[in-house]
């Protein structure tokens, strides 16, 4: 199982950026698919989670309304469109699969699997 988060830079407070997830090797079996982040100085976040099988969607409460989380089967990606972004959004991203967490319960941060991180700073 491999992932790649993709897409992150720079960008003003209410400004928009969207992040790339390039997979291979996911199947059903790893639940659902996803993204955290981490701020410095602060706890790891979920983020934003998808079920691989019937796509059911989940976000934190933090970034509901703001951000969409989508995938493309046919390319293997998954992808994290974020609008009205704010400071307190600036992290590092991460992407991962086989979510211990993703539900209607609420999303956790620890996955099975997760690749490189890409970078989001909200500042002006």
């Amino acid at each position: 199982v491999q992932l790649q988060a993709s897409g992150g830079g720079l960008v003003q407070p209410g400004g928009s950026l969207r992040l790339t997830c390039a997979t291979s090797g996911v199947t059903p079996d790893h639940y659902a698919t996803g993204w955290f982040r981490q701020a410095p100085g602060k706890e790891r976040e979920g983020v934003s989670c998808i079920t691989n099988d019937d796509g059911m969607i989940f976000y934190a409460d933090s970034v509901k309304g703001r951000f969409t989380i989508t995938r493309d089967n046919a390319k293997k990606t998954v992808y994290l469109q974020m609008d009205s972004l704010k400071p307190e959004d600036t992290g590092v991203y991460y992407c991962g699969t086989g979510a211990w967490r993703c539900g209607y319960g609420g999303i956790g941060y620890e996955y099975d699997y997760w690749g490189q991180g890409t970078l989001v700073t909200v500042s002006s």
